[in-house]
């Protein structure tokens, strides 16, 4: 009785052993897989794969959605991570006002050129730009200390000025370059005691409608509390009637739109 108990026993262990024996083949590929099993193991992989994309694009719709949702107020995604860089990687079509440029001085400076308009020297350099070398200097050092792109923001006072022209409602002594606080009917806008000063106070105001990160310099744009935060983060949305939200730099049909079409043209060294 106790050998053949002894026996079983035995028959067990080895019954067990092979079986651990096979499945470790089964793992290491020794053991060929019946088709049917692969076609199932496909199958269920398949439907795994389908199930995880779904989740993950799920996962980006609700992301995307919050931060749409709280651009208006926050500029952040619930990752904490700046409105600006979510918008630049959406939309690559677009013109960021944010970020480094590879726009030169010169460049700026054979834009002006081109245009044949004469630089008023006379009225700028009590201002502390007395050309248009200088001019652009001061663009580009107060952009840049921002996180403005320079063009940006030259441009635009190109756009506003009629190359410094002026003609409107403000006037070259006040330094006033891209119409800040000009509503119409008469209405001059802000002054300020200089060049450098006026200019700072455009970048400071471009800064506000791109972009929820504080200021880099104190703030000389009186009218920088009352832009809504982030709310143009591209130059083609400074126009109120192109921009999601309805607010904007400016009530002009394709405003922004414009300006990018004429850093286009400054880009490629072509007439105005």
């Amino acid at each position: 009785m106790e050998n053949r108990k002894r026996d079983r026993i035995i028959e067990a262990g080895m019954a067990l052993l092979l079986v651990i024996m096979l499945l470790a083949a089964g793992q290491s590929g020794k053991i060929p897989v019946v088709k049917s099993q692969e076609i199932q193991v496909q199958a269920d992989s398949g439907k795994e794969n389908k199930s995880k994309e779904k989740e993950n694009t799920e996962n980006t719709d609700s992301e995307t959605t919050g931060t749409e949702e709280n651009s208006g107020d926050t500029g952040k995604n619930e990752n904490g991570s700046d409105i600006e860089s979510v918008a630049v990687a959406a939309s690559a079509a677009q013109y960021p006002i944010m970020g480094k440029s590879d726009v030169t001085v010169q460049e700026m400076v054979d834009y002006f050129n081109r245009s044949g308009r004469t630089y008023p020297a006379a009225a700028l350099a009590a201002g502390g730009a007395d050309s248009i070398e200088t001019f652009c200097q001061i663009y580009y050092e107060e952009a840049t200390a921002e996180g403005v792109r320079p063009e940006v923001a030259y441009v635009q006072a190109m756009k506003e000025t009629g190359f410094l022209q002026y003609g409107g409602d403000a006037s070259i002594e006040q330094y006033n370059f891209a119409g800040i606080g000009t509503t119409g009917n008469g209405v001059p806008g802000n002054s300020y005691a200089d060049v450098r000063t006026g200019i700072l106070a455009q970048v400071q105001h471009l800064k506000a409608y791109a972009t929820t990160e504080p200021l880099n310099e104190a703030c000389v744009d009186e009218r920088y509390e009352y832009v809504k935060k982030a709310a143009a983060p591209y130059v083609q949305w400074l126009g109120q009637q192109e921009n999601p939200q309805g607010t904007g730099w400016a009530t002009g049909e394709n405003y922004g739109y414009d300006i990018v079409e004429m850093i286009k043209k400054m880009r490629e060294g072509s007439e105005t």
